[in-house]
């Protein structure tokens, strides 16, 4: 007989969910079905202490979904296609996981029969705005439970309750909180609730290890990244091998400011090497090898695609358009990215490209040229100067 209270949780082990899932299977009463979505940045011991603490927390099964290759083909690729930094500056490291989570977790969720689904997160934030809009639109069936937004309960009383139901766990609350993922890890602590703080080097986590420069090379083919110095993998891989480089040098630390979807400031710390430096070498690439309109469209097109992923809109077919579009442009996206490696920063030395357009033979920029004559370039630059002309013939001060 199917248990008409079959719930899905949205688990990460934190104090939220420890709370959601004591309460949802002891207090109401639910069949809990604890789920974590694995985006990148669990280690197997990780997973298994998650685990371990689930079914401590009385729900009846535990699942760890796999979700690093999904979540680098459905939202990754496209945000190195479109070189995606929010406010020229955060690689939305955490808000695009959600997306993906929130997918992975509603297909859990038909795949059970669960009636209804569960997730921690609070009244103030993005998340819930991210969780529920995927799960109304997927399956508006289901319905959403969230005992953390609806009760509105402070630390101490989550862990006051999680004791008194028996629940043996230490939860000091940690100095900085740490949501690491394939993308970057996000650090927020008591300097991001203030807006002059900075974060101390102990917050990150990757200290640095090396103070000697160190070259690598990275090789996109249409704009995927297929080998890090000569070694070829799958993309989702060697962002992960060039993370592990590149945070020897403690790369890729700043702080985002930006405006949330429910229309307040935050800031948030973040530590994305390989994010930072994927981007930006796929961009140099891009500029050898994309014409100037190519690049002009991309830049907008980009920066709508990265605003609508940040605010929960991914479902909107809106995104496959810009997703098409993004895909095309990168058919000639492809050669070796030359870089140096450096305490806190790298420089980007070069590119090689067989679709390198500065090989044209018509001439070098500034120099010699061969494709048109003095005569033909005195021509051009009179017409394209009659706009400007006649309008300020027209409007000239008398």
């Amino acid at each position: 007989m199917k248990n008409p209270k079959k719930l899905v949780l949205a688990y990460s082990g934190g104090l939220d969910t420890s709370y959601c899932a004591v309460h949802l299977s002891q207090d109401l009463q639910f069949e809990v079905h604890a789920v974590s979505v694995n985006t990148g940045g669990f280690t197997p011991k990780e997973i298994q202490t998650i685990e371990e603490n689930a079914y401590q927390m009385g729900v009846s099964t535990y699942k760890n979904i796999d979700a690093v290759t999904t979540f680098y083909e459905k939202v990754v690729k496209y945000l190195i296609f479109g070189n995606v930094l929010k406010n020229n500056t955060y690689p939305l490291s955490v808000s695009a996981e959600r997306i993906v989570q929130a997918i992975e977790i509603i297909e859990y969720s038909k795949s059970i029969d669960a009636k209804y689904i569960a997730h921690g997160s609070t009244g103030a934030g993005n998340d819930q705005v991210r969780f529920d809009m995927i799960f109304q639109t997927l399956a508006p069936e289901i319905e959403i439970i969230t005992p953390i937004r609806d009760q509105q309960l402070s630390r101490d009383e989550e862990i006051n309750y999680l004791k008194a139901n028996g629940v043996d766990a230490s939860w000091e609350k940690a100095k900085y909180s740490i949501n690491k993922g394939l993308w970057g890890t996000s650090v927020g602590g008591e300097e991001t609730l203030t807006s002059h703080k900075a974060l101390p080097e102990e917050a990150y986590p990757s200290q640095i290890k090396k103070q000697e420069a160190e070259k690598v090379k990275l090789t996109f083919s249409k704009g995927e990244l297929v080998a890090v110095n000569g070694q070829e993998n799958l993309p989702a891989k060697n962002i992960e091998e060039l993370n592990n480089l590149a945070s020897a040098f403690a790369i890729g630390r700043d702080i985002h400011v930006g405006d949330t979807i429910v229309g307040i400031k935050g800031r948030v710390g973040f530590e994305a090497a390989a994010a930072i430096i994927c981007i930006k070498a796929h961009h140099l690439l891009e500029k050898h090898t994309l014409t100037k309109w190519q690049l002009q469209h991309k830049e907008y097109l980009s920066n709508f695609y990265g605003m609508h992923l940040h605010e929960g809109q991914y479902l909107d077919p809106v995104m496959r358009d810009m997703e098409s579009f993004l895909q095309s442009s990168q058919a000639n996206v492809s050669g070796d990215v030359f870089i140096t490696l450096k305490p806190y920063h790298f420089t980007l030395d070069g590119i090689q490209s067989e679709h390198d357009l500065m090989q044209a033979k018509f001439g070098s920029y500034g120099e010699m040229n061969s494709g048109w004559t003095a005569d033909e370039a005195k021509g051009f630059i009179k017409i394209l100067g009659n706009q400007n002309k006649i309008y300020q013939q027209v409007n000239a001060t008398k």
